[in-house]
């Protein structure tokens, strides 16, 4: 693959490809604009296809993170890293604290966080070879709660713009994959009175959330076909395609998942159908704005993050308003907000 001209690297400030032979490391670091501040983004693991694929997501990624943090209002820059393999297979504390040796050699550019199949504890065995963690136990801790706090506002804010109201009773939301995040929404979305229609590739996650929620599970190729209010993408990105846009019947888009839209022009086709979308790193901030929060010199604070995260909603709203203004989709309107406060600073 030649990096340089992927259509994803955007100019890039910085990739780093990083191995190591002991611990079974490999790993792609993305650094990509650090006008704001310091790059923050966390870090994923996961068995991709092939190490194109990897590239592909960690720019991607990494880009979002840029956008994510600006119209966030935070002092970071945008970067991601992922580990490539089977969570399930190759975690150790050597391949951890190899990782955290790569992150120290950055010496800053870049903090890691934890993200897919990274959980709070593989960052604190990151932390013993390098200060430049995030999202530590004793500290912000699990970035997960504020996420899914923060998409809920999302939801409501999506319904408040094209129905007039913000009432969930009886709204019909199918949320596709069912992590960490996606249970925190479900539990709000649950009860706020919504009706749940779930897929997972986790047996055991879907019966967690039918049993703890009174969802109905559907199966993974079955979401898209549902007539439901709202579609809540919350697993991978790219489920907003040519394939299943005309099957999909939801009036609004909003969900946790990064990088929702396989291609910029999706945003515009949904536009045009009359689906409402929110931007994928807009409404899925809460994680990161609590992050911050272990970073502020005086000190975390849960009420402070939550503050911050409840600013989602308004923030949306004013995305919404100039799409409708505009003539032009939510996604593109969010990447002019964020060009914005990259250019001219918080």
């Amino acid at each position: 693959m030649a990096v340089f001209n992927q259509v994803d690297f955007d100019n890039h400030e910085q990739v780093v490809f990083c191995a190591d032979k002991e611990s079974g490391l490999r790993a792609i670091i993305a650094v990509h604009n650090t006008n704001l501040g310091p790059a923050v983004g966390g870090c994923r693991m996961w068995d991709y296809a092939s190490d194109d694929d990897a590239v592909v997501d960690a720019l991607r990624l990494s880009k979002g993170m840029t956008y994510k943090n600006a119209v966030a209002r935070l002092p970071f820059g945008g970067g991601k890293s992922v580990i490539i393999g089977n969570a399930k297979e190759i975690k150790s504390e050597q391949l951890f604290r190899a990782f955290g040796r790569q992150l120290e050699r950055l010496n800053g550019s870049y903090y890691s966080a934890e993200d897919v199949n990274i959980t709070c504890d593989d960052v604190a065995i990151m932390n013993k070879e390098t200060n430049y963690v995030l999202g530590l136990e004793g500290k912000s801790g699990n970035p997960s709660p504020f996420t899914a706090y923060g998409t809920f506002l999302g939801i409501k804010a999506a319904l408040q713009h094209q129905r007039g109201h913000q009432d969930l009773a009886g709204i019909k939301v199918a949320v596709q994959g069912l992590g960490a995040v996606a249970y925190g929404l479900c539990k709000h979305l649950h009860e706020a009175g919504a009706q749940l229609f779930v897929t997972d590739i986790n047996q055991t996650a879907i019966d967690r959330v039918v049993n703890d929620f009174a969802a109905t599970a559907v199966s993974i190729d079955e979401i898209y076909d549902l007539d439901v209010d709202v579609y809540a993408p919350c697993a991978l990105g790219a489920t907003i395609n040519d394939v299943t846009i005309p099957r999909i019947k939801a009036t609004i888009i909003a969900g946790c998942a990064n990088n929702q839209l396989a291609e910029s022009r999706h945003g515009e086709i949904i536009r045009e159908k009359g689906i409402l979308y929110a931007p994928d790193y807009v409404i899925n901030a809460g994680g990161i704005i609590n992050v911050y929060y272990e970073t502020a010199p005086e000190g975390y604070s849960v009420a402070a993050s939550n503050k911050h995260v409840e600013g989602i909603y308004d923030t949306l709203t004013e995305i919404f308003a100039r799409s409708e203004k505009e003539q032009k989709s939510t996604h593109l309107i969010a990447d002019e907000l964020a060009q914005e406060i990259i250019k001219n600073g918080l």
